[in-house]
């Protein structure tokens, strides 16, 4: 966080300042970091009290002084607390507020920073995380840990850009319309990355062309001659070509969409554990040879993204080669792969289950499908696969054909994941199994159960009856699928 007085803070934040419960406010306090939680809370901190689903933070406003805390901000005045409040209307308007004044200082002081934001309806943490490896080699580089993609997890990033920070990765969200246009008004990107238009959240939106309307946001939000990166492959994306305010650059793997200013991938192709490999080519010919080092061939795609700005930037081809290839982690819960030993079962799980929509299910199933294609010995492949949420009124229709693309991809069992006290959410994942029988799966190969632990059950039986079992893992949050994969963790 780029240093503020108390007085600052407050000008930002168009706040009202209340000395502590006992004194006045410090002259010459200056904060240096931005915390919602209490549990975070240090000396030199702001703590900006939520009130969230479960926790209110303006419960713990009276104990944040005592842990070192230069200012609270609360939407209402707390007796008795031992830090100065600033009282605002909305504490997240006030946090975007900051985080916002927070860039401008930075970009004051005249020193080069970059502001990257991305967008897309899949790929984008992933993207974030690759993108971030890649300018790491150049500078420091500030990217939110996880998918802090919203108006909390954004501006809270922003307020982790400091003196130092020469480039900032804002990964940019949205269920609504509107939504990304507020990120970018608070963190402007001199980059725009729109990598996808699919059809994540289309109950929420209603249509395709309002989640392209929604994620073609992020390119008007660009500074004055701001740079958009686009993807060729897909026309909603390179249809927003037409509103960039300085110049676009392409990635894409199409021959027919991505011309020859694009940046492209040649001669894919994956190996028995899914990483891909590939020829990189630049607009200008220069070739690159590159073998990813985290798994799924859909990463391509992701890895064209983070590798067009890192070139635009001034990485040189080969390095962001070999980065790429070096890049073993990403965040949690994508493609992470592992072997799970619980009691007399083994086998090898790829944890996809951060959250689901049709294309990155249908990404995670072609995963499943292609590991250890080629060897001797093939793997027995099992999808375990919970409910996609916000997809409008074609739901069921869409879970079917999940389940049918699964039995078509070659899988050989499918464990569909329901829920022991949510009717609906028990229906979508009976429909995937009613796919997948439809598609002429055998019935015995097709379970759907109500909770995480019959999955459990039914993964560690078929771990025992076939040696080389793989395991994917992919469904939405709320499926609690990733608390599967936390419960197979060595320590678990």
């Amino acid at each position: 966080m780029m240093p503020m007085t108390i007085a600052q803070i407050a000008e930002a934040t168009h706040g009202r300042i209340v000395p502590p419960a006992q004194g006045a406010v410090p002259e010459g306090a200056v904060a240096r970091h931005t915390v919602s939680d209490s549990r975070q809370v240090g000396e030199g901190s702001v703590f900006v009290a939520i009130k969230g689903e479960r926790v209110d933070g303006h419960d713990y406003v009276t104990r944040v002084g005592a842990q070192g805390a230069v200012a609270a901000i609360v939407d209402h005045e707390i007796a008795g607390a031992d830090v100065t409040q600033i009282v605002v209307d909305d504490t997240v308007a006030a946090l975007g507020a900051l985080a916002k004044r927070n860039i401008e200082l930075r970009r004051a002081t005249g020193e080069p920073f970059t502001l990257i934001g991305l967008t897309g309806s899949v790929g984008k943490t992933t993207t974030k995380d690759l993108l971030k490896t890649l300018l790491a080699t150049m500078g420091e580089t500030v990217a939110p840990v996880g998918s802090f993609n919203n108006d909390i997890g954004l501006p809270l990033t922003a307020l982790t850009v400091g003196e130092t920070t020469r480039y900032f990765v804002a990964e940019m969200g949205a269920n609504h319309v509107g939504e990304i246009a507020g990120l970018t008004r608070i963190a402007p990107p001199d980059i725009a990355i729109v990598l996808k238009v699919g059809v994540a959240h289309l109950g929420e939106f209603g249509s395709v062309e309002r989640i392209a309307q929604a994620k073609s946001e992020i390119v008007h939000g660009l500074v004055p001659g701001g740079t958009a990166v686009l993807n060729a492959d897909d026309a909603h994306v390179a249809a927003m070509a037409a509103i960039a305010p300085g110049d676009v650059l392409w990635f894409g793997v199409d021959p027919a969409h991505a011309g020859e200013d694009a940046l492209t991938a040649r001669d894919v192709t994956c190996d028995a554990t899914d990483r891909a490999s590939f020829t990189l080519v630049a607009a200008d010919g220069r070739e690159a040879h590159v073998t990813m080092g985290i798994p799924g061939a859909h990463n391509v795609m992701n890895a064209l993204a983070a590798a067009t700005v890192a070139s635009r930037l001034g990485m040189d081809l080969d390095a962001i080669a070999a980065t790429l290839g070096e890049q073993k982690r990403i965040s949690p819960h994508r493609m992470a792969v592992s072997t799970v030993r619980k009691g007399d079962a083994e086998f090898t799980l790829i944890d996809d289950s951060f959250n689901a929509n049709p294309d990155s299910m249908k990404a995670g199933i072609d995963g499943l499908a292609r590991w250890g294609a080629g060897r001797e010995a093939e793997p027995y492949r099992v999808a375990v696969l919970g409910a996609m949420l916000e997809l409008g009124g074609d739901e069921q229709g869409l879970h079917r054909g999940i389940g049918e693309y699964a039995a078509r991809a070659g899988v050989d069992r499918v464990i569909a994941v329901g829920s022991p006290t949510d009717p609906e959410f028990d229906a979508l994942a009976a429909s995937i199994a009613q796919g997948a029988t439809q598609a002429g799966m055998d019935a015995a190969a097709v379970a759907q159960v109500h909770d995480t632990e019959a999955a459990d059950a039914l993964v560690r039986a078929a771990a025992r009856e076939h040696a080389g079992t793989v395991v994917l893992l992919k469904g939405s949050h709320a499926s609690g699928l990733s608390a599967l994969a936390a419960r197979w963790t060595p320590d678990a």
